[in-house]
């Protein structure tokens, strides 16, 4: 099977800072990756440069065969993403604002008109379809940016902490969504701190830190490696140190005088 993204000795400095280090990994059709790390492993620089929102890196990066420093624009077409901060133009309506998004993927009018209505009835919010956003709590414009993300019907989709805000409800119909579009050939690159989802929805995981690939595998494949730990204790065991392990007492400290 041939691999939906090809990342080989990808590396990317800001000046003296080394943020991506010589990293290669493979991603296949209907897999959901979980890509995790510290803040400042490098994660959020990994997805900007699949997204085409960063170039000036040093390897080779495919997608679907494409060279995305070559083939930018084809590969951007074929990517859905939601970021994890987002500004949206919040005096549009979200239908209004999703119009838009579609316009800019060339998608027919009608057609998206239709997908627009049944993602935010999927979602609860078909009676704020014709409301400014400018009212809207975090997590209805979560909702928005998640069916921004998804309107074009991409192969590949890229969600950095999709569940932000979002309600229990809400991110039950994420996981299983997750899930359902794996089963039809998607490949989903998922980033989040929550270690918990991570574990229940990704086939493989992937932990970076410092720039560099400290563990690969399925959870349970990470849990043989590591002596059955949980993903949380499997992440701190790989990525803290003596002085983030004293943090808290630390802390705790700060309150006894």
């Amino acid at each position: 099977m041939e691999p939906v993204i090809s990342i080989n000795h990808l590396s990317k400095n800001y000046g003296s800072k080394n943020v991506l280090n010589d990293i290669s990994f493979d991603v296949y059709p209907g897999q959901v990756l979980g890509y995790i790390g510290p803040n400042g492993a490098g994660k959020s620089t990994t997805v900007k440069i699949l997204c085409g929102l960063i170039s000036d890196y040093e390897g080779d990066v495919k997608v679907k065969g494409l060279d995305l420093k070559k083939d930018t624009s084809a590969v951007k077409a074929m990517i859905g993403y939601v970021p994890e901060l987002a500004e949206l133009y919040d005096v549009l309506t979200p239908a209004e604002f999703l119009g838009f998004m579609g316009a800019l993927y060339s998608m027919d009018e009608d057609i998206c008109e239709e997908r627009i209505t049944r993602m935010m009835a999927a979602f609860g919010m078909e009676a704020n379809l014709h409301q400014r956003m400018d009212s809207f709590s975090k997590g209805m414009k979560q909702k928005v940016l998640l069916a921004s993300g998804l309107l074009h019907n991409p192969e590949i989709i890229i969600l950095d902490e999709p569940l932000s805000g979002l309600d229990a409800n809400s991110v039950i119909i994420i996981k299983n969504l997750i899930s359902k579009l794996a089963k039809e050939g998607k490949t989903i690159f998922y980033c989040s701190h929550m270690m918990d989802v991570v574990e229940k929805v990704s086939d493989r995981i992937i932990l970076i830190d410092k720039g560099h690939v400290v563990a690969d595998g399925s959870f349970e494949e990470l849990k043989q490696q590591q002596g059955n730990k949980s993903l949380e204790q499997i992440f701190a065991g790989l990525t803290s140190d003596d002085s983030m392990n004293n943090a808290a007492d630390e802390l705790i400290n700060a309150f006894s005088k």
